[in-house]
């Protein structure tokens, strides 16, 4: 995808051209050419992004001077990087827009391989890439799509519980002291609303039963006025068509009525396993999403419109 529309011929020019401008946010000009050298460095081969090897890459004859010049720029500099995703959308937006309409909005958990346990938010947790658990970082992205392109508009490093109450590794690794323990469905949901006050091109929210399947954030996302097509385990619970929770008893005192919703014994929600498994064969349809590396895409799928139905006693109304 082209960063610019109106991008010079060579690559050099291009990223000179893209350096320039992220180059505005960081409010120091000496900052630019450390900045250049880091983002060379993480294009270039290699399995390991670290500074000393990234130095080693870059200039071969003055490594440690490379190394003390971009660990400067790594672990002191301040620049904001909700800043630098600002400058990035305005940039690449009209050209993923020029190539059609945004369709969804992406939001994933990506995990970063790591060895050692002192990089902020390191620890043994699942990472998707490998579906196991292992050491490694875990970034929360959104991202708006369409079939031909996808554009990220917002990315933070979770922070596991164990560091956010870790005081003394915090300070050591300079985590700000504002930065709460939040869950990645809170800092998906977090980013959706913020790009909804933005006003980006909206789209059908798409996430993995991760997020799915945790009624918070799909609710959330509804009340943003947004429509999704998310996971869920099979032991979510709904309320198949045309059935619902009970509504609330009249009160014998006072003529006043109560407000929660309710279940008996003989009036409950279903998994959507024992719902799934009540379908008859018939109902399901072949389609093919997409062309795949061994051809079509293809798999049976079967719809029914269901209400929710997680904690709904809790509630006055009953979720749409």
């Amino acid at each position: 995808m082209k960063i610019l529309p109106s991008s010079p011929q060579t690559r050099d020019e291009r990223f000179d051209r893209y350096l320039a401008l992220l180059g505005k946010e960081l409010d120091h000009a000496d900052r630019i050419a450390p900045m250049r050298d880091y983002l060379t460095g993480l294009l270039l081969p290699g399995k390991r992004k670290s500074i000393e090897p990234i130095a080693a890459r870059i200039d071969p004859s003055q490594v440690c001077a490379r190394h003390q010049s971009l660990h400067h720029f790594i672990s002191v500099t301040a620049w904001s990087d909700q800043a630098i995703l600002r400058t990035i959308r305005l940039a690449a937006l009209p050209a993923l827009l020029k190539l059609g309409k945004v369709e969804s909005w992406i939001v994933d958990d990506t995990g970063f391989p790591k060895r050692g346990k002192f990089s902020v938010g390191v620890a043994r947790q699942y990472r998707g890439q490998l579906g196991k658990t292992d050491n490694c970082q875990v970034a929360v992205s959104l991202s708006l799509a369409h079939q031909l392109a996808s554009l990220p508009v917002a990315f933070e490093l979770f922070l596991p519980e164990k560091w956010a109450n870790d005081w003394g590794r915090r300070k050591k690794a300079s985590v700000p002291s504002t930065m709460r323990f939040r869950t990645k469905p809170e800092i998906a949901l977090e980013q959706i609303v913020a790009a909804v006050k933005t006003g980006l091109p909206r789209g059908i929210v798409n996430v993995d039963s991760a997020f799915g399947n945790n009624t918070t954030f799909r609710d959330g996302v509804t009340r943003q006025g947004l429509r999704y097509a998310v996971g869920i385990q099979e032991t979510t619970t709904v309320w198949p068509s045309g059935k619902g929770p009970l509504a609330p008893p009249a009160s014998k005192t006072r003529g006043r009525r109560a407000k929660l919703l309710r279940r008996d014994q003989m009036h409950q929600p279903v998994t959507a396993r024992q719902l799934a498994d009540q379908w008859r064969r018939d109902c399901f349809h072949s389609i093919v999403w997409r062309e795949g590396s061994r051809g079509e895409m293809r798999s049976h799928f079967c719809a029914e419109r269901v209400r929710p139905a997680h904690q709904d006693y809790l509630r006055e109304t009953p979720r749409a």
